[in-house]
């Protein structure tokens, strides 16, 4: 019978770098983390970003690691419509690259204008753009 050895990253991490697990909650917050009310093309719409913890473990042969990740979720949802899963493509300042996850993929873009508190941008579908406008809540 093998014995497996299970080696936490974060105990290497610690006795090497006196580092700390990563956790979701102490994570640096972007301008787009947080719930939005939206107007696509007119029409009312939600979005959200936050973070979550994402844990992996790896095996080979009978030695297995952990590391302790985060990563960043979107969803939107047209018209009281089904959440969507969005992907973050990229973040530079106040611009953000969206990737929408639906049934026919495609990528947006919003620019944030901090002393509005509102991100005006696009969105396309079947090779049409048409207007985002989102407004930070609360």
């Amino acid at each position: 019978m093998k014995k497996l050895f299970f080696i936490p990253f974060s105990a290497v991490a610690a006795a090497s770098l006196l580092a700390y697990p990563v956790n979701a909650s102490v994570v640096v917050r972007e301008w787009f983390f947080g719930n939005w009310d939206c107007l696509i093309d007119g029409r009312p719409a939600r979005m959200q970003w936050y973070i979550v913890d994402d844990p992996q473990t790896t095996c080979h042969d009978n030695v297995c690691s952990s590391t302790s990740a985060v990563r960043v979720v979107g969803r939107f949802s047209d018209s009281g419509g089904p959440w969507v899963p969005l992907a973050r493509q990229w973040s530079r300042g106040n611009q953000l690259g969206i990737r929408y996850l639906g049934r026919e993929q495609d990528n947006w873009y919003l620019s944030y204008n901090s002393v509005t508190r509102a991100a005006r941008g696009w969105t396309t579908w079947r090779g049409n753009r048409y207007p985002l406008q989102c407004r930070k809540r609360g």
